[in-house]
This record gives C-alpha cells, structure tokens and sequence, in this order.
C-alpha cells in the first residue's frame, strides 16, 4: 500500500459491503485497529461509516457498533431502511447508501488528496472518474480472494490502488490471537487498479455481486 504522511484521506465505509467482504474472508473487522493503522500511514482527516437501519424495532444487532463508532472516531452516515415485496411475494428490507457516499466524497475533495473506498461495488466506478478528474488519488478497499470476487472488475481497474483486504487481516482483523492458526497467504501488492492481479490470484473478469444484495445484511456488535 502506498500512502503519504503529509497526504489529506479520508475513509469512506460502504458498511454492509464490507461486513459481507469480511465474512466471506473468515474474520471481523477490528475498528479501533482500522483507525490507528490509517493514522499511522497518512494524515487522516476523516472516517465516514454509511449504514442502513431498520426503524422500529425493539432491538439492533448493529445498534451497539453504531453507538461505538460514533464515540470512537468514525462519523456516522444512516438512513432508515425500506421494506418491500418483490414479485415472487417475499419481504425484502433494501438500505443503500450508495448516493450519500458519492454526495459526501464530492463534497469534501477538495478537502483530500486521496479517497480510500471501502466497497466493491461497480456503480462506484463514475465516482471514482470523477474525483481522478479533480485530481484526487482513490483506492479501493476489497477482495479478490473469495470464490466469487467481491469487487467489480472495472471499479478495481479505474482505482489508483487497489488493497485487497485479505491482505489487511493480520493488520485490522479482531483478535487475531484469539482465533485459530490460518494458513500463511503469499502477500500481494497492487500499486494500480489498472495493473491486475499477479499469477495465480482469483479470476477477476467477472462482476461482482451488486451492494443491493447486501443491504439487508447488518453488521455484527464491534
């Protein structure tokens, strides 16, 4: 991973897209270790966390990782889900962030120097153009490393970077003492999306599966 000490970030966390990343990966997300490995790499100016919730129940599994975050460094972005019925008749509950995190990204680029994504989805790909296009440097935070890629081919193509987020376990994995040994991964590095994966990494010409399937994935307590 490249980064600068001087250089502006900014996290930007599509938070059901990367509870499902993680999941598929075996591990949960440490975000205290998050945070401090990102300030330790660059000047972190903000971590912006998007999230649906669903109104009206007695109890969230994915209230007390809000209520932490939000005391903990991370700025919150939420929104009510919606529920609906599709056309097979089964209740579906859809929450995507998708428009408040580009809205947000624009509106404070010019505040960065580099965007750091956390999301594979493909609809962020004309997002990612358009803070190139104002100069910004974007990475993406994603995977390759699970059966069905969760990261959009084209989205990992336009980013100045792309992290694979297996690569970031032993970093920002929770209690990683705690859990059985793992066997070792080879590391990898990519320092352009636009340079592809090295041999023998996952297949990374299909698509992955949209965010919209992950939105009525909640996320576990911190």
């Amino acid at each position: 991973m490249h980064f600068y000490q001087d250089e502006r970030v900014a996290l930007f966390i599509d938070g059901a897209n990367l509870y499902a990343t993680s999941k598929s990966l075996g591990f949960d997300i440490d975000y205290k270790r998050l945070l401090t490995y990102f300030r330790s790499k660059c000047h972190l100016v903000r971590a912006l966390y998007y999230t649906a919730l669903v109104e009206d129940q007695e109890y969230s599994s994915i209230r007390p990782l809000i209520d932490w975050l939000d005391y903990n460094g991370y700025t919150m972005v939420t929104k009510p889900t919606k529920e609906f019925t599709d056309a097979t008749g089964r209740r579906k509950i859809k929450g995507n962030m998708d428009i408040e995190l580009a809205v947000d990204a624009m509106r404070l680029a010019d505040t960065l120097d580099h965007i750091v994504l956390f999301s594979g989805d493909g609809d962020f790909r004309s997002l990612v153009m358009a803070l190139q296009q104002r100069g910004k440097r974007v990475s993406v935070v994603s995977t390759l490393q699970t059966q069905q890629p969760m990261v959009s081919d084209d989205l990992r193509r336009q980013s100045d970077q792309f992290i694979d987020l297996a690569d970031m376990e032993a970093t920002i994995g929770r209690d990683p003492s705690a859990r059985p040994p793992r066997e070792p991964r080879e590391p990898r590095s990519y320092p352009s999306g636009r340079g592809g994966p090295p041999a023998g990494a996952a297949p990374s010409g299909r698509r992955a599966t949209s965010v919209d399937d992950f939105d009525d994935i909640s996320e576990e307590e911190v």
